[in-house]
């Protein structure tokens, strides 16, 4: 039978099974939660990953629901509590109209609820976007024999925050991949390279495991809420794959896929072309006035 790998919904564990499991529930063997494994895919790609469908919680075998409806003694038992609780409501419902006057007058100085709901939603403060789950990412891998660089824009996230880069920029050997303008950026990330001059890495790979001893230093910058810039500083226990195209004009295209270590697992995985910063040449020295003998 043929052979094929599927993402698991939940974690992002690639599972392996047959064509003939098409459709069927199974079991990851990683978060061991239920899924149901996709159909074959129709292209031999093997970059080319399926992802399973969830099983939800309230999912039930067939069968379950109609046992109950198609026995009569069931149906027969559970009629008559039904009925009671039915006819409780009511006489509950009738009493509550009856006596609503007596009971439930307002006092003086008591409020619609419709302007307390109102005025509590005016005094609360915006809430801040939601940060989503460090493990929501499935592209969150530290094993680069998984790792997939997509021809897509690099994204990710980037301090449990969306990222998007909207600028790339290398300037000596530092590659920056950015969102949002100015500097510091809301979201970024800086590698520093070991290469003199950007146009080095030009057509050159750089492949980087948690095990190696001396690892480029990784930048991890974002703002908190009062907008002050936040950097975490990361020498060893990443992974890191850079592929470097050719120089054109100004430009180096290239592709990455970077695993940290952070709390939130930030990742960043996909294409850019970044834009090639000639560095300032530097200062003269001032001249100093010459003096004359006497």
């Amino acid at each position: 039978m043929s052979e094929f790998k599927y993402a698991c919904p939940h974690c992002g564990q690639h599972i392996r099974c047959d064509a003939a499991q098409s459709g069927t529930a199974m079991e990851c063997p990683t978060c061991f939660q239920k899924i149901i494994a996709p159909h074959a895919p129709a292209s031999s790609d093997p970059k080319f990953i399926l992802t399973g469908i969830k099983i939800p919680k309230h999912h039930r075998p067939h069968g379950g629901a109609g046992m109950e409806a198609s026995n009569p003694a069931v149906a027969e038992k559970q009629f008559p509590i039904v009925a009671v609780v039915a006819g409780i409501l009511a006489v509950v419902a009738v009493a509550a109209i009856v006596f609503r006057g007596k009971l439930f007058s307002p006092g003086p100085a008591s409020t619609p609820p419709s302007t307390r709901s109102e005025t509590s939603m005016a005094a609360s403060p915006s809430t801040p976007s939601a940060i989503a789950a460090a493990v929501s990412d499935p592209r969150w891998k530290l094993d680069l024999a998984e790792a997939v660089l997509p021809d897509a824009a690099a994204a990710g996230r980037i301090a449990g925050k969306d990222f998007s880069c909207e600028r790339a920029t290398l300037q000596g050997g530092i590659l920056n991949l950015r969102q949002g303008g100015g500097w510091p950026p809301a979201l970024g990330v800086s590698i520093y390279l070991h290469a003199v001059r950007s146009s080095d890495l030009a057509g050159q790979s750089v492949n980087i495991t948690t095990n190696l001893p001396v690892l480029p230093r990784v930048i991890l910058r974002s703002k908190n809420d009062q907008q002050q810039a936040v950097t975490q500083n990361f020498t060893a226990g990443y992974a890191l794959r850079v592929e470097f195209g050719q120089v054109a004009g100004s430009r180096l295209p290239g592709k990455i896929y970077l695993v940290l270590p952070d709390e939130m697992k930030s990742c960043v995985a996909g294409s850019f072309t970044a834009e090639i910063i000639s560095p300032k040449p530097p200062k003269q020295p001032a001249k100093q006035p010459s003096r004359r003998k006497s």
